[in-house]
């Protein structure tokens, strides 16, 4: 069991009557930010009102996780403390220093002897003071987190500022520096002002080729990449609860690109399948029974302006996909004026890489959507134009893709599949190219595309979509290509469109997610904090 249930339970226990003593405080009905938050206040007793952009809080967060890069010093401090282990459970999650080269295999090997000094001392720290320790190949840290540890109203820090993605399982989680991680790994306060709360209403169901992607790619047009800073952005509406805990978690990842402190959704059941589905009913079956206190209350529902910050709407029956770029990820295009926007603007036309996955869009949800897509170039008789990777969230995603033959419609693509780790997200890639300061495009289903992010080139122009759309646009090779409404030629010269992707959230298998236990996720023994 990686989760720890007693932990959650305790967490369950004392929910209800913080949260009472904070509505009594507040003198108002809350919103779900406010629960979680008042519900984890150092010390545990709600004592006074706080406000919302003004006060200085102290916190108790239930967990802590850190990927490599970041816990090298962050372990170093805590060695310092005098502990004999962690205050809260704790992770090191070894996904930033493999670099992107040729494929998988010959990648992480070469990461496992370029890094192994690193890697034998956070194994051997994380050994000695009970810290989960995920080996390299396990997975990205967001990815394994929402698979493994986040769970409905806890609270966590991350040494990563995409740690928001656990907010797709109703869960206030943070990127902080390696400093605070210390702190709660100490057992001392973590200091944050109270943040405000935007409120995000989404009605209506996704179609078509929209997804989860683009609910956050709009919402980065609107809000820009400052507009969420000092505040939580909160989801809610019918829309909100159509979408899948991996969609949910997709746009909480996004977060941090428009400055939010971190963004959550409320509890449904769609995070109750996915926690079932990976194997954590029992924190299903303890949420289910504090199911009022994992959604804001029904007056701020009913009269939401009166009870947020800021408010924004979405319809997710009339939202198009978006392509959002370049150089900037709130450079929000919708699909059907990006032609236009590439044409106007002299952008490279010509795209040539295709990257999909990453701790953002590496669901199973995604890969089936994208490899349906795929799977059309070569029933088709479709020429790819541009390369294309796929970098997997985690060995449970890789294998369970793998077991399902999705890999082998993307290889019969030519796509390649890359580690599971960050790679080309976060600049680990070493990008085959004749001219590396060319000036060119790329699309990603990544989350950041500032310039030299990806390949370290600034004349790289980086788009970023959804994981289906970038497939399309790695068929086509074309950015002024339209996958909804133009066609693509075959290679005996007909003209033929792409249909809509399809997919499913979760496995179909009654194996769901299981593995062998030889190819389970390659983690050290004590992992399981």
């Amino acid at each position: 069991m990686a989760f720890d249930l007693e932990m959650i339970q305790a967490v369950y226990a004392g929910m209800g009557e913080r949260i009472e003593a904070a509505r009594t405080a507040v003198g108002r009905p809350l919103t779900l930010t406010e629960k979680i938050l008042y519900a984890h206040l150092y010390g545990g007793k709600v004592q006074q009102a706080y406000e919302r952009g003004v006060s200085y809080v102290d916190f108790a967060p239930d967990r802590v996780a850190m990927q490599d890069a970041t816990a090298q010093m962050a372990l170093l401090q805590f060695m310092q403390a005098g502990k004999d282990k962690t205050a809260v459970p704790s992770t090191v999650h070894c996904d930033h220093l493999i670099q992107a080269r040729v494929g998988a295999d010959a990648d992480l090997a070469q990461a496992n002897e370029e890094n192994r000094e690193v890697y034998d001392f956070l194994a051997s720290v994380s050994n000695k003071y009970g810290i989960g320790f995920w080996k390299p190949g396990a997975g990205i840290i967001h990815q394994v987190v929402l698979e493994n540890y986040a769970f409905p109203g806890g609270m966590m820090i991350g040494t990563d500022s995409h740690t928001p993605n656990a907010g797709g399982l109703g869960m206030i989680a943070i990127g902080v520096g390696g400093a605070d991680a210390v702190d709660v790994m100490a057992g001392m306060a973590w200091e944050l002002k109270f943040p405000k709360v935007i409120g995000v209403k989404l009605t209506g169901r996704l179609n078509g080729w929209t997804s989860a992607k683009d609910v956050i790619l709009r919402v980065a047009g609107i809000l820009t990449v400052k507009g969420g800073t000092g505040a939580i952005v909160e989801y809610f509406g019918d829309g909100a609860n159509s979408l899948s805990a991996t969609g949910k978690g997709t746009i909480c990842n996004m977060g941090a690109e428009i400055g939010a402190t971190t963004s959550v959704f409320s509890y449904d059941e769609k995070m109750a399948d996915y926690l079932r589905g990976t194997s954590r009913a029992e924190i299903a079956d303890l949420a289910n029974g504090v199911a009022q206190h994992l959604r804001a209350d029904d007056e701020v529902y009913a009269n939401p302006a009166n009870f947020y910050d800021q408010l924004i709407e979405i319809d997710l029956n009339t939202l198009e996909p978006y392509v959002n770029g370049p150089f900037t990820p709130d450079a929000a295009w919708p699909i059907s004026q990006f032609a236009a926007a590439v044409r106007e603007n002299g952008w490279p036309a010509k795209l040539e890489v295709g990257l999909i996955g990453s701790c953002t869009n590496s669901s199973y949800e995604d890969i089936t959507r994208a490899a349906s897509i795929a799977g059309q170039a070569v029933q088709k008789g479709l020429t790819v134009n541009a390369e294309f990777t796929v970098t997997p969230g985690s060995e449970l995603v890789r294998y369970t893709v793998e077991r399902d033959g999705l890999l082998d419609t993307f290889a019969q693509m030519g796509g390649v599949v890359l580690a599971n780790a960050c790679g080309p997200c976060i600049g680990q890639w070493a990008r085959h190219s004749d001219d590396p300061k060319r000036k060119n495009s790329i699309i990603t289903s990544f989350n950041r595309n500032f310039a030299k992010r990806n390949d370290g080139n600034p004349n790289t122009h980086a788009f970023v979509a959804s994981p289906e759309i970038v497939t399309a646009f790695a068929i086509a090779g074309d950015l002024t290509f339209n996958p909804l409404t133009d066609t693509l030629p075959t290679k005996d010269g007909q003209q033929v469109r792409l249909d809509e992707p399809t997919g499913v959230e979760m496995p179909p298998r009654a194996t769901m997610w299981k593995m062998p236990v030889t190819r389970r996720p390659p983690r050290m023994a004590w992992a399981c904090r």
